[in-house]
């Protein structure tokens, strides 16, 4: 077998253990990022830096830019390898038959997934399989905001693949790879899904969280064996698991991501979250994006439960000071970053927004 046969053959932790980093309050773990974000800000004269990078998005995607912004910025090598979407905007006049129709005139088909422009760890994201789930999906959407119907990834992986490029150079990195796990559960012939949820450390987050509403069957006795996935996204938040994937990172993937990236005219720092069918396909390239982020996507590979308390923060750390980098060469070619009060605004407004989307599912 060949390095890289022996570097995927190694499974996927399908329901990983939580980490000491993970177990810290989020507060608590937030501290010393922030105390090294302030640090590096005043080095550079500026504490929104990070927001001139990737020009013609909102505040670089540092926070409170709209999915579709990126998707507008791609050229057709990049779309050919987006999942199809369609924008849709809730008011008044707005109805079921003319989004069903939309999304007909777009070639799409249930199931979609519904999610709203402006989001963050999977709120206000749902599987819609029928017009009575879009009908209750809008019904509960915040009158005036944006979302988008995509087509339904049913690929088993999924990975987040993080982009770097310093201004100017017309090539750029995969700076590193996470893979998430799904929330799932594992039958033992005998307990329902709701109990085994209830006992697995990570899936009884999603029964715990108040902007999330299971799915799946509680009643449903999985056969000895059979997994089960109980919830359409792979957050954290309801339970899923995330782990460092660098053993998939090859040339292949490298320069698939790069050519996608280039594609999106100044890109310089973020993450395509995609889905991919086997370990395999995603090493060769082969994948689907879902959405891609900004200068504001978090370093969660570190949040691998192999990973000590002080390992995150040193990855995380790096990430922060790569940020700032790239960021001052930005300025320097003329992109001023936003005020703070504007980025203020924009990380309030989303806070906001969140607490209003439809429970997640």
């Amino acid at each position: 077998m060949t390095e890289l046969g022996r570097r995927l053959a190694r499974p996927l932790a399908a329901a990983p253990r939580i980490g000491r980093f993970e177990r810290l309050p989020k507060w608590l773990n937030l501290v010393p990022m922030v105390a090294q974000w302030c640090w590096l800000g005043i080095g550079y004269r500026s504490l929104t830096l990070p927001s001139a990078l990737n020009p013609g998005i909102t505040a670089g995607g540092l926070v409170g830019e709209g999915k579709s912004e990126y998707f507008r910025a791609m050229g057709p090598l990049a779309k050919a390898a987006t999942a199809p979407y369609i924008s849709c905007k809730k008011f008044a006049e707005c109805d079921v038959q003319g989004l069903a129709a939309g999304l007909r005139d777009a070639g799409l088909a249930y199931p979609v997934v519904a999610k709203p422009e402006i989001g963050w760890c999977g709120f206000g994201v749902r599987r819609i399989d029928d017009d009575a789930g879009l009908a209750d999906y809008l019904d509960r959407f915040p009158e005036g905001e944006d979302f988008i119907l995509q087509r339904y990834l049913d690929e088993p992986g999924e990975a987040g693949l993080f982009y770097t490029r310093e201004p100017g150079q017309s090539h750029g990195e995969l700076f590193a790879i996470l893979l998430r796990a799904f929330p799932s559960v594992v039958g033992n012939g005998v307990d329902d899904i709701g109990t085994l949820a209830w006992r697995d450390i990570r899936a009884r987050r999603g029964m715990h969280d108040s902007h999330h509403a299971s799915s799946f069957d509680p009643r449903y006795i999985p056969a000895k064996g059979e997994q089960v996935r109980v919830a359409t996204v792979a957050s954290t938040r309801v339970g899923g698991g995330y782990e460092d994937g660098a053993r998939f990172r090859t040339a292949a993937l490298a320069e698939k991501v790069d050519e996608i990236a280039r594609d999106m005219g100044d890109f310089h720092v973020g993450r395509f979250d995609v889905r991919y069918a086997t370990p395999a396909a995603l090493a060769a390239g082969e994948f689907t994006i879902m959405e891609v982020n900004g200068a504001g996507s978090e370093a969660v590979h570190a949040w691998d439960p192999r990973y000590g308390i002080s390992d995150v923060y040193r990855i995380v750390f790096a990430k922060q000071r790569m940020l700032f980098r790239l960021a001052a060469m930005a300025r320097a070619r003329g992109n001023a970053p936003v005020s703070g009060w504007r980025l203020a605004s924009l990380f309030l407004r989303q806070r906001r927004l969140l607490r209003t989307y439809p429970p997640s599912n």
